[in-house]
């Protein structure tokens, strides 16, 4: 029964998610603002000195640069859908382990396999939260349909579109992000089921 007097109040309800949408919705604006010097400075990812600690700071920062309004909302709002779900059921600091891991493996793999490619979005994040969504109702000894379900389609439409060359879209930071996702479903749901 509701309470009278008491009003309708906004809670902040998924610190990660909403801090990291901040940071990229900061990261675009500053973009906007210095003419695309921060993005390539800081929001891209691409082959460059380690002697600059620049670079290691672009393996994480790349996630949060977008190239155009339309690529931010495309994956902010996946974000926005998704992670708030799983950072109630799996906590905040595993939210944020997930997008540091996901992040700094994308990013090395672009630094590392593709000279001359200059890499940025949240893209692999979302990737991450859709396939370690898969996993929200795995039980012990089983793998869910969904799950299966999801892999294939997901994998078969990545793998399709970088044999088709199919626009300016990174399909091996979409791959690598599902894994990401994947491995960490896998581990946190066998880790719950250990206790």
């Amino acid at each position: 029964m509701r309470q009278k007097g008491k009003g309708l109040r906004i809670v902040f309800n998924a610190p990660v998610v909403l801090g990291f949408t901040g940071l990229c919705l900061a990261a675009m604006l500053l973009s906007l603002v210095t003419k695309d010097a921060a993005r390539r400075l800081v929001f891209s990812v691409y082959r460059s000195s380690l002697a600059s600690p620049l670079a290691y700071l672009r393996f994480f920062g790349h996630v949060l640069g977008h190239m155009s309004w339309e690529h931010f909302f495309n994956n902010i709002m996946y974000i926005l859908i998704l992670g708030p779900m799983l950072e109630e059921k799996h906590g905040s600091a595993c939210m944020l382990c997930l997008i540091l891991i996901t992040a700094f493996v994308t990013g090395l793999a672009v630094f590392l396999f593709t000279p001359g490619v200059a890499m940025c979005g949240a893209s692999g994040i979302v990737f991450a939260l859709i396939l370690l969504s898969s996993f929200t109702t795995f039980q012990e000894n089983t793998l869910p349909l969904t799950v299966i379900l999801v892999a294939a389609i997901y994998t078969g439409w990545q793998i399709y579109g970088m044999v088709n060359g199919a626009g300016n879209v990174a399909y091996g930071a979409h791959l690598l992000g599902g894994l990401v996702g994947a491995a960490a479903g896998w581990l946190l749901n066998r880790r719950r089921g250990d206790k």
